[in-house]
Parts: C-alpha cells; sequence; structure tokens
C-alpha cells in the first residue's frame, strides 16, 4: 500500500455523533496489503470505511479486528474446549486496545441446504410450529368439519343421551383399507376369547384357520358387545367402551338400529367419517421431521422428474441420428433392437423422423407398455427372445435411483424440479396442513410476505377464544418482535418458507443482521460488509435506522463499504 492510499484510508474512516472517551487502537496493522497503520476508532459510535478497491477495507476490519477479537473470546475457553475448535491464528499486528467482543457480519449466504429457509434461519417458523402444536383447530381432511376429543365420561353420557332405548353394536376397529388375509389376527382375538368381527360391513363369527382375501382391501371391526342403551346398562356400557378402546388404541365405534356408524376417539376425531388425528406435537408441523414432512417429497415440497422436451429436443431427427438424446447416435445394443421391434410392429423404422411416428407409439416408447417383442438371440443364433420394453423415461429413472454416480449425473441434464402433487410444495403432510389458527394453515402462513405474515399478527388475540389466547399471548409477542426486526432492515417481501439457497449475499446479511438485534446484546463490536448493496433507498433508510438502534443499543458498529457516497 502506497503512502497516498494509506493517508486515504486513515482519512475516510469517519463517525455518526461525537467522540466519546474510549477509543478502539489499532498500531502497526500489516495483515495482507496494510502497511503499518495506526487508526483510532471510538467504541460504541456507528463507524463508516470506506474506500477503492485493494485499498485495506476487509484487511482492516475483517482480517485484523474480527480476527483479533475471534482469536481473544477462543482463549477464554479451557484447554481442552480449544482442542476441538483448532488453532487461531494471530492477526499482524502490534497491538489492539479497547476491543469488544465482536461478531462479523458478511455477505454470503448462510446454507445451500434445501431445508433451510427464512423462517427456520430466524427461528419464526419454529414459534409458529410450537403455536399450533398447543392452540390449532384440527379440521377434517375428508369432510372438512370441525374434529372433535372428548374424554371417556363425555363419550359414555353422550352414547346414553343420545341412543336412549336402541340396541346398538359396540365395535372396535382394528384394520383400515388394508390389504392382507390376518389370519394372525383373527387367532389373536379368538384366544382372548372375542366370538364376532364385522369384516367389510358384515358380522362374521370367529372360526380356526379364518382369514380373508389378502388381494384384497378390508375394513375390519371387532365385535365389542350387543348391549341396549337405558339406566341398567350404565356399567356394561363403560365396561365395553373401555375394552374397545384398549383393542383400537382409543378409538371405538357404535352401529346404531338403522345400521349406520358413529366413531368416539379419545384423540382428535371427525365424528362424520371417523378420521382420527395424532396429538399435534411441534414435529408435526415441521417438515424437517418423520412425523411431519410429506411422504411423497420427504418435506423438500418438490419431486424431479424425468423431462420429455430435454429427452427430445429436435423432433426432426430419428432415434437413428440421436433424436432420443439419452440413447445418442444409432448404435447396437439391447434396448435399440427393443426399440426397433417395437417400431416393427407398427410398420415403421428406426430411421422414421420422430414427427412422423404417432402419438401411440411414442408413448410406447417413451413410456413402456405390454406389448410383447420377438427379438433374434445373440448367444443362440436363430433363435428368438420375446420379452417387453419398459420405456426410456422408466429406464433412465431406475438408473438415477440405483446407477453410479456417473451415471447419476449424466441424467441430471433431463430431470426438472417440479411442485409435489401430493403436497402443492407445501412440504408438510395432509393432517398437518388441517390444523388452522383464525382459520389460517402454518402453510398459508409461510407463504406471505413479512408485511402480510406481520398484519395478520396485529390483534391476532382479538380473534382467537380464551384457551387459545392464554397459550399465544407471549408466544405472539416474540413472533412479532422479531419479524418487525426483518421489516426495519427492508426485507418486507421476504416468506418463511423461501429457501436460503435462493437469497442473495446482502438478504443473508440483513437476515443475520435482524437477529442480532433480537439477542438485545450490548457491549459488542460488530462489523458488516457492505449491508446496502441491492437495496433501494427507502430500505437504505431502514438499514441506517437499524445500525443506529444497534449503536444505542450500547454496541460499536463498523460499516465497511466501496463506495464512499452510500
Amino acid at each position: 500500500m502506497t503512502s497516498s492510499t494509506k493517508k486515504t484510508t486513515q482519512s475516510i474512516i469517519s463517525t455518526t455523533g461525537t467522540y466519546g472517551s474510549d477509543y478502539l487502537e489499532v498500531y502497526s496493522a500489516r495483515e495482507h496489503n496494510l502497511k503499518n497503520i495506526n487508526v483510532k476508532f471510538p467504541r460504541n459510535k456507528l463507524v463508516v470505511i470506506t474506500g477503492v478497491s485493494g485499498s485495506g477495507k476487509s484487511s482492516l476490519a475483517f482480517d485484523t479486528l474480527y480476527a483479533e477479537g475471534r482469536r481473544r473470546y477462543m482463549e477464554s475457553f479451557s484447554a481442552y474446549a480449544r482442542n476441538f475448535m483448532g488453532n487461531i491464528s494471530r492477526p499482524d499486528v502490534d497491538k489492539i486496545t479497547g476491543l469488544s467482543p465482536v461478531v462479523a457480519i458478511e455477505q454470503k449466504t448462510t446454507s445451500r441446504n434445501p431445508r433451510s429457509t427464512v423462517g427456520t434461519m430466524t427461528e419464526i417458523y419454529d414459534f409458529l410450529r410450537l403455536l399450533f402444536a398447543r392452540a390449532a383447530e384440527a379440521y377434517s381432511y375428508l369432510s372438512g368439519e370441525k374434529m372433535i376429543k372428548q374424554s371417556d365420561e363425555q363419550m359414555h353420557q353422550h352414547i346414553l343421551k343420545k341412543f336412549v332405548g336402541q340396541q346398538l353394536i359396540l365395535l372396535s376397529p382394528l384394520v383400515k383399507g388394508r390389504k392382507g388375509h390376518y389370519k394372525k389376527l383373527f387367532q389373536r382375538l379368538r384366544k382372548l376369547g372375542f366370538s364376532k368381527v364385522r369384516i367389510n360391513g358384515k358380522i362374521e363369527s370367529l372360526s380356526p384357520r379364518m382369514q380373508v382375501d389378502r388381494y384384497k382391501t378390508h375394513n375390519i371391526e371387532l365385535v365389542i358387545d350387543y348391549l341396549a342403551i337405558n339406566s341398567q346398562e350404565k356399567q356394561r356400557l363403560r365396561d365395553s367402551l373401555c375394552i374397545a378402546w384398549q383393542q383400537s388404541k382409543g378409538v371405538a365405534m357404535v352401529q346404531d338400529e338403522k345400521g349406520k356408524l358413529h366413531y368416539f376417539s379419545q384423540s382428535l376425531m371427525d365424528p362424520t367419517t371417523g378420521l382420527s388425528y395424532d396429538e399435534p406435537a411441534p414435529n408435526t408441523f415441521s417438515f424437517n421431521s418423520p412425523y411431519g414432512a410429506c411422504t411423497n417429497c420427504n418435506g423438500l415440497g418438490e419431486v424431479t422428474e424425468i423431462n420429455q422436451a430435454a429427452i427430445i429436443p429436435d423432433v426432426n431427427l430419428s432415434i437413428s441420428r440421436g433424436g432420443i438424446v439419452p440413447l445418442g447416435a444409432y448404435k447396437e445394443g439391447l434396448v435399440i433392437k427393443k426399440i426397433e421391434a417395437l417400431l416393427k410392429q407398427y410398420e415403421l423404422k428406426i430411421s422414421t423422423p420422430i414427427k412422423d411416428i404417432p402419438k401411440k407409439v411414442l408413448s410406447a416408447i417413451l413410456y413402456g407398455d405390454n406389448t410383447e417383442l420377438e427379438i433374434d438371440s445373440v448367444k443362440y443364433p436363430g433363435t428368438k427372445w420375446y420379452t417387453q420394453f419398459e420405456g426410456v423415461i422408466p429406464l433412465l429413472k431406475r438408473k438415477q435411483e440405483i446407477g453410479s454416480e456417473k451415471m447419476r449425473s449424466s441424467i441430471q441434464p433431463f430431470l426438472h424440479a417440479l411442485a409435489c402433487p401430493a403436497c402443492q410444495g407445501m412440504r408438510l403432510k395432509k393432517e398437518a396442513l388441517h390444523f388452522r389458527v383464525d382459520h389460517k394453515s402454518i402453510a398459508e402462513l409461510a407463504a406471505m410476505n413479512m408485511q402480510q405474515l406481520y398484519d395478520w399478527l396485529l390483534n391476532l388475540e382479538d380473534r382467537l377464544n380464551a384457551r387459545q389466547r392464554r397459550i399465544a399471548t407471549e408466544l405472539l409477542k416474540e413472533v412479532r418482535k422479531r419479524i418487525r426486526s426483518l421489516l426495519d432492515v427492508g426485507l418486507h417481501y421476504l416468506c418463511l418458507n423461501r429457501p436460503l439457497k435462493t437469497l442473495s449475499g446482502g438478504e443473508a446479511q440483513r437476515i443475520r443482521l435482524a437477529t442480532q438485534i433480537g439477542t438485545q446484546l450490548v457491549g459488542v463490536l460488530y462489523i458488516l460488509d457492505e449491508p446496502s448493496i441491492g437495496l433501494h433507498q427507502r430500505d437504505n433508510d431502514k438499514l441506517l435506522n437499524t445500525l443506529t438502534h444497534l449503536r444505542d443499543l450500547g454496541n460499536s458498529v463498523i460499516v465497511v463499504e466501496h463506495d464512499e457516497d452510500t
């Protein structure tokens, strides 16, 4: 660094406010291109370092101040703890005095993990998960009705009141919409002393070696009791209900005199269809947990599919000339032989342009069919081999799943991401998507931008019932505070479900800045790397107000900016 540049670097340090009595002083900094720089910073002020590229701004702020602050902090740990942290080198500087604990907020995306989102990074989504686990109302995804939950005594009294004078059949559901012969299940029930079951709506007696068709879907309920509902049968009903709940893990069914079924459950239950949900927990609403993640996309919100347009980019070419890109130009091979045999059945050739191949035949080539193909055997000349062609796309999918790393990378150009058809890109199981607070699911909240979410949260307590209000009040205070911090740094347009890998460096930096504000730390030295890049003027003003607020809390703030005007 030349003497003129040295002079420039020292002169471009400016502060907002007046100098205090305490200073951060750097003596003879020589890190990278710094040449014995002596600098004096006021503490608990907002300091801006500007200068031309290569003048040593980052070397001074990050490689000297931050590196030394981090080293001193690490040295406060025990020798045992430092063994796990690796060696931290001392920056090339003679002395630094007045240095506070340092936090560096650089311009880099924090994670490339597709599971990391704005909501998980800021922990706002974690608070919403807790809110929904404790205060949300469940609705059936079959009927749309609100799920109900009754105690054992409430269900007992409900049956006595609703079905008084009727003859009922009390059932315990064991199998719902599943295939199998269930021979062992019937044997176990006979050993327990039960005599009858209801199979697909028909009551049958349990017999030795009893089983059902294993390839058909069945509904099986255990017949617990036949009883008349009157004042003399109260205790019998109570005992029978306990047995029913024991056999089916808290679910019971009642068939009335008209043959209509009524459902009762110790957990959340749809009174119309009998659908029941497990008790919600925070991981029920987590797309990073197997308890909440959509089973089709494993919580990613998207699935990869073979792109037919990428497989056949030019329909004017024939298959022999490489019209189906993954197969390449014509060469002897089993796949090509099968395609030739398939085309031969329709009086077509492998040299026929793809545009002239009928859609039905092209579909058979791409997706396969059950057509039996006759192929000449290579191993035994003069004999024929009969087989079927699975299709180009199923072949690529199979190679993608079980192929080598090289094979999977070769298939990558033919893949494209689509929103998961099961969860519509919402990442969660359908049960989790049907818990609502003020008529909103957690996925709907995650899809709102920060301003919309903040507006929805305002006065939410007034729209909740008394039980929900007791649970939600403290949670909502924390959520609103964190969202307010994001709004203050100009991130009103972000959504909680926005993947971190799609954020720019400046956006990721401002999220970390908002998180630091929420910690309410004092006496810290914050160093930021060009936080104003990419901001509109109105958002730049918000950022300046945030940095000033951080300073007013009792912290020192150093901002590295390339543009002196900024």
